[in-house]
C-alpha cells in the first residue's frame, strides 16, 4: 500500500536513494546544444579557416576568380567559347532532329560541346598569363613550378645583386639552367652554376636557357614546351640518382617563390648574400 502524504519514506527507498546518491542535472551533449549556439560555432569554425592560410579555395570558386581575370584582361574570350559551345550542341541536335534519334544526338554532343568550349577557356587563361607574367621578376619560376610531369625544380640557386636569378630544372633530359634577367649578366652565373653542377652530374647533359623576348631567348609563353623538346637522356632511376647527387651540393641561397611585382627588391638578407 502506498504510504499517505506527509510520512517519512521507507528504510528501502532511503537505502536506493543513498545508494544512488543526490541526482545532479545531465550536461547536454553536442546534439542539445542551441541551434544560436552551433551557428555562432560554425561562423567561427569557417572564419578560422578562411583566416588560415593553409587553406586552398574550391575548385568552382578557383574557376570563377579565373574565369573574372580572364574577362577583364580578353573580355571575347568567355563569349567564344561559350558560342563555341553552343554552335557544337545545336549541331548535334540538329542531327538528332533530322535522323530521328531526339535522346541519342544531343546527349553526346552535350559533353563534346562542354569539353571543346572548356578546352577553349583554359587556352585563353594561359595565355593571359603569360601576358601578366611576362616582364617580371620570377615569371619563369611561376611557369616552371607549374609543369607536369617528373620536374625537379630548385628556384634561385645563383643570383647577383641586379636580381637576375638562374634556376635549376633536373629532368629527363638532364639538368637545364633557366636564367632571368639581362643576358649579359647572366652568362657568367649560368657559367659558374655549370661548373658547380658538373661536379656531381658527371656525363649528364646540362642545358641553358635565358627567358625573354630578346635574341637567343625564349619568350615565356614558349619555355615549357622548348623544356619539353629536349631530348630524354636518362630514364626514371637516372632522374632519380641525379636529383640525389645534385642534393649534397651546399645550397647558395633562398629565393622567395613565385613572381614579384614590377620594381620589386629582394629582402635585404638575400641582396647581401649574393655575388655582384
Amino acid at each position: 500500500m502506498a504510504a499517505p502524504e506527509g510520512t517519512a519514506p521507507t528504510l528501502t527507498a532511503k537505502r536506493r536513494q543513498g545508494s544512488q546518491g543526490p541526482r545532479r542535472p545531465r550536461r547536454p551533449g553536442i546534439g542539445a546544444l542551441p541551434e544560436s549556439t552551433m551557428a555562432k560555432k560554425g561562423s567561427q569554425n569557417t572564419a578560422k579557416g578562411k583566416d588560415g592560410a593553409e587553406k586552398q579555395p574550391g575548385r568552382l570558386k578557383q574557376i570563377g576568380m579565373v574565369a573574372k581575370v580572364v574577362h577583364q584582361q580578353s573580355p571575347r574570350s568567355i563569349p567564344l567559347a561559350a558560342l563555341v559551345a553552343v554552335v557544337i550542341l545545336a549541331a548535334f541536335v540538329g542531327i538528332g532532329v533530322w535522323t530521328g534519334s531526339w535522346i541519342l544526338w544531343p546527349l553526346t554532343g552535350l559533353p563534346i560541346a562542354f569539353l571543346v568550349g572548356f578546352i577553349i577557356f583554359t587556352r585563353s587563361a594561359q595565355r593571359v598569363q603569360y601576358k601578366l607574367l611576362d616582364g617580371r621578376l620570377g615569371a619563369g619560376m611561376a611557369i616552371l613550378d607549374n609543369m607536369r610531369g617528373n620536374w625537379v625544380v630548385e628556384p634561385g640557386v645563383a643570383a647577383n645583386k641586379q636580381m637576375d636569378v638562374v634556376h635549376r630544372v633536373v629532368g629527363r633530359p638532364g639538368v637545364i639552367l633557366v636564367g632571368e634577367g639581362d643576358p649579359n649578366r647572366l652568362r657568367p652565373l649560368i657559367a659558374a652554376e655549370k661548373k658547380r653542377v658538373a661536379r656531381v652530374a658527371y656525363d649528364t647533359p646540362i642545358y641553358d636557357m635565358k627567358v625573354g623576348n630578346g635574341e637567343d631567348q625564349v619568350p615565356i609563353s614558349k619555355l615549357q614546351r622548348a623544356l619539353v623538346k629536349l631530348p630524354r637522356n636518362l630514364d626514371k632511376a637516372g632522374t632519380a640518382e641525379l636529383n640525389y647527387r645534385l642534393k649534397a651540393l651546399p645550397p647558395k641561397m633562398q629565393m622567395p617563390k613565385g613572381p614579384l611585382p614590377k620594381g620589386g627588391k629582394l629582402p635585404k638578407g638575400l641582396r647581401g648574400q649574393m655575388g655582384g
